[in-house]
């Protein structure tokens, strides 16, 4: 008898898991261009074929971390209070990851984390990467937001224009903290921002009252 589906899905996810793990440590001690593919299936000790079955490309083997949270935008909208407006909803899970300094907002200034921001802003091949991730969560997000009334067409606009700004926010504050700056120090700023980025999109992504 094979094993049971929910052990088999384990043993994928301890799987991947451990290759990330190995690749993140090889590529933030010696550098993400000097470590190869090989070299990271060596130390996961799975063959380069396994490990190009759980990440397609290299630069998977890091930004995947994000791929966790790529409907967490969608989320916010779908779990909005009544008499919450979408983008109401979302500017406010924005504001409460900041809050609780979590990674993907960029303002975490955990040492490990740090050099996780280091290894992502030092390498141009792994912020292109990341990009490709904030285009999935934009089509999450334009999914909740056509759910909650808006047309289509508005929708994946308001979608990208959000993704951007998250994006562009994330980098702004992870450049602080690898450049040395603690999460507090950075928590004001980034917290005006991300209110200034709202106020913006606003202007023309707000549904009509």
């Amino acid at each position: 008898m094979g094993e049971p589906a929910g052990l088999r899905e384990r043993k994928k996810q301890r799987t991947r898991e451990a290759i990330a793990e190995a690749a993140i440590e090889l590529f933030l001690d010696r550098g993400f261009d000097q470590v190869s593919v090989a070299e990271v299936a060596a130390v996961a000790e799975v063959s380069k074929r396994t490990l190009f079955k759980y990440f397609p490309s290299k630069e998977d083997l890091v930004v995947q971390r994000f791929a966790d949270h790529q409907d967490e935008s969608a989320r916010y909208v779908r779990a909005r209070v009544v008499g919450e407006s979408p983008l109401a909803a979302l500017e406010r899970g924005w504001l409460e990851a900041l809050r609780r300094q979590d990674p993907n907002t960029g303002l975490c200034d955990l040492p490990e984390v740090v050099r996780f921001y280091r290894l992502i802003t030092g390498t141009e091949s792994l912020a292109a990467r990341l990009r490709r991730y904030a285009t999935d969560a934009e089509a999450l997000l334009a999914d909740a937001l056509v759910a909650a009334g808006y047309p289509p067409r508005r929708a994946r606009l308001v979608a990208v224009q959000a993704g951007a700004l998250e994006t562009l926010l994330m980098w702004e504050n992870s450049v602080q903290i690898a450049a040395g700056r603690s999460a507090a120090e950075v928590y004001p700023e980034a917290v005006a921002a991300l209110t200034e980025a709202f106020a913006l999109l606003r202007d023309g992504a707000e549904l009509p009252a």
